[in-house]
């Protein structure tokens, strides 16, 4: 319980604590995800569409929590993403188009 605080409380959730899933909005649910994938304090994380079903505001917000694993944290983030914009804002982006890596 005290480890998910403190990842809970590091992404800016730590009053939600308490809360059901269906009590928090979109953003906050995949950064509650994210605290999942932290909790065994991985070198590598995978994440697929992070950004996708959210607004303008909620994704910056988890595009900037994923720089920041990577930047002050050392830790490798491989995302899958259709978002273009986000896409350009990582540091190596490998496309792939019809199944096949360009």
């Amino acid at each position: 319980h005290e480890r998910s605080g403190e990842l809970l409380a590091s992404l800016g959730l730590g009053e939600h604590l308490d809360k059901r899933p269906d009590q928090l909005s979109g953003g906050q649910r995949q950064r509650v995800a994210v605290a999942r994938s932290l909790a065994n304090d991985p070198p590598l994380i995978l994440a697929d569409e992070p950004t996708g079903s959210l607004d303008s505001k909620s994704s910056e917000q988890v595009f900037a929590i994923l720089e920041n694993l990577v930047r002050e944290r050392g830790k490798t983030v491989v995302a899958v993403t259709h978002d273009l914009e986000m896409a350009g804002r990582m540091d190596r982006r490998i496309q792939m188009v019809d199944g096949k890596i360009e």
